[in-house]
């Protein structure tokens, strides 16, 4: 069964970290560029950071030195560190996984940072 599994969300404090967890079954998972997107209420899905198969990341500007992203492809498994949450870090967060003509999501893991 192909599936990805978020985990890892909750609510934090302003300044928290939380590391959310995306573990991937079904899938030959080392050759996926993996990715985490996040949509806020009343707002469209964005993506906050990314890794490629060959290990080389990309990240949104709004998270660029507070968030890392890193995968296990022994585990089967991508990571979101997020490190000096603000509130507008509040949104459920996504995992996804992409080849060139195919593209899988999670249920999404819901973090709100509020005090």
């Amino acid at each position: 069964q192909v599936q990805l599994v978020e985990s890892g969300g909750g609510l934090v404090q302003p300044g928290g970290s939380l590391r959310l967890s995306c573990a991937a079954s079904g899938i030959r998972f080392s050759i996926y560029d993996m990715g985490w997107y996040r949509q806020a209420p009343g707002k469209q899905r964005e993506l906050v950071a990314r890794i490629f198969s060959g290990g080389s990341t990309n990240y949104a500007d709004f998270v660029k030195g507070r968030f890392t992203i890193s995968r296990d492809n022994a585990k089967n498994t991508v990571y979101l560190q997020m490190n000096s949450l603000k509130p507008e870090d509040t949104a459920v967060y996504y995992c996804n996984a992409e080849l060139t003509t195919r593209a899988l999501w999670g249920q999404g893991t819901q973090v709100t940072v509020s005090s």
